[in-house]
C-alpha cells in the first residue's frame, strides 16, 4: 500500500485542525463551515479513512511512527516460509542379488 508523505499529512492535519477552531469559534458561518469540511474531505482521501475525526487521528498516529509503514500493516505482509534443508533426492538402490 501506498503512504502519503509525512510532511504533506502534517500540512493537511495543521490546515484541519486551524479550521477547526475558527469553526468552533463561529458556527453558524456558512463558509467557514464548507472550508472546515473540506479540509476534513481532503484528510479522509489522505488517510484512507470515512470519518474526518478518524482521519485527524490517523494522521496523528501515522506522523508519531517513525517507520515507513505503519506497525499494522508490518503484521499484514506475507512472512518467508520456512524452507528445511534437504540432501539430494533418496535414489533407491538394490543389490544385485535382489532383481
Amino acid at each position: 500500500m501506498l503512504l502519503p508523505a509525512k510532511a504533506e499529512v502534517a500540512r493537511q492535519l495543521r490546515r484541519y485542525r486551524a479550521w477547526e477552531r475558527v469553526m468552533l469559534a463561529a458556527p453558524t458561518d456558512h463558509t467557514v463551515r464548507a472550508t472546515f469540511e473540506d479540509s476534513g474531505y481532503t484528510l479522509c482521501v489522505l488517510m484512507g479513512k470515512r470519518c474526518a475525526r478518524e482521519a485527524a487521528d490517523a494522521a496523528e498516529r501515522y506522523l508519531r511512527t517513525p517507520l515507513v509503514t505503519c506497525p499494522q500493516e508490518q503484521n499484514d505482509r506475507p512472512r518467508p516460509a520456512a524452507t528445511a534443508r534437504r540432501g539430494p533426492p533418496a535414489v533407491e538402490r538394490r543389490s544385485p542379488a535382489g532383481r
